[in-house]
């Protein structure tokens, strides 16, 4: 819970800093062209998003035995920090920095059942991070909304909590993603709203954990809406 408010404390300042330099830079318009003319490609949006996760299964091995182990993690929200550069309507460049928590539950979770009986399953509870960076692209506005899609790629960083995270260890994996959307500006030019839905995409995390082990692909579905400061 501490590190989840400090994540969200840190949006907060983010961007209240990134509305003071936006009010700055136009404020010195005049002085500084160049520096002007770069800030206007320049974007910082901040959405909240719904992490609806993919359930898999695969076979690992528990206590020595070839067993299919399925995970099913929860479904949460999150918060999606997004900072973009649009040269030209076809050529953008973001990175993106997401956090969530939820529990991936394993079923069984490292003891085979006696014969007859269910198999019994546990959650790791994680803090989930993402860094990604991606290309985005612009189409022509159409009544003040501007539509937009991206692809990228970078890591997740899943680090189980202290206290429901059963005692394993953090671990990175790869991700892809992609996104559309559409954002529009309202009440100054520097100031809009962005809604999107994305996919991001990654191998089930073990937790360099044997059983845990599945060896499948699966992913996330993020839909998000959130407001974003044109510098």
């Amino acid at each position: 819970m501490l590190n989840s408010r400090r994540s969200y404390g840190w949006t907060l300042l983010l961007c209240s800093l990134a509305t003071l330099a936006a009010t700055t830079a136009k404020a010195q318009e005049s002085q500084h062209p160049t520096l002007d003319r770069q800030l206007d490609r320049v974007d910082l949006a901040v959405s909240g998003v719904g992490i609806i996760n993919s359930g898999s299964s695969g076979t690992a091995i528990v206590e020595a035995v070839p067993t299919t182990v399925t995970l099913s993690p929860s479904n949460t929200a999150g918060i999606l920090v997004t900072l973009r550069y649009t040269k030209s309507p076809f050529l953008g460049f973001e990175f993106n920095y997401g956090y969530s928590r939820y529990t991936d539950n394993f079923t069984p979770f490292g003891v085979l059942p006696p014969p007859g009986q269910p198999a019994l399953g546990a959650g790791v509870q994680q803090n989930t991070s993402e860094y990604t960076v991606g290309y985005v692209a612009h189409i022509r506005p159409l009544l003040g909304v501007k539509p937009f899609a991206s692809v990228g790629l970078g890591t997740l960083a899943f680090r189980p909590t202290t206290g429901g995270g059963e005692g394993l260890i953090k671990q990175a994996r790869a991700a892809y993603y992609y996104s559309v959307g559409a954002e529009q500006t309202v009440f100054s030019p520097h100031f809009g709203i962005r809604v999107q839905i994305r996919q991001v995409f990654f191998k089930a995390p073990d937790f360099e954990t044997n059983y845990l082990t599945i060896q499948q692909n699966t992913s996330t579905f993020e839909p998000g809406v959130g407001f974003f400061v044109h510098f």
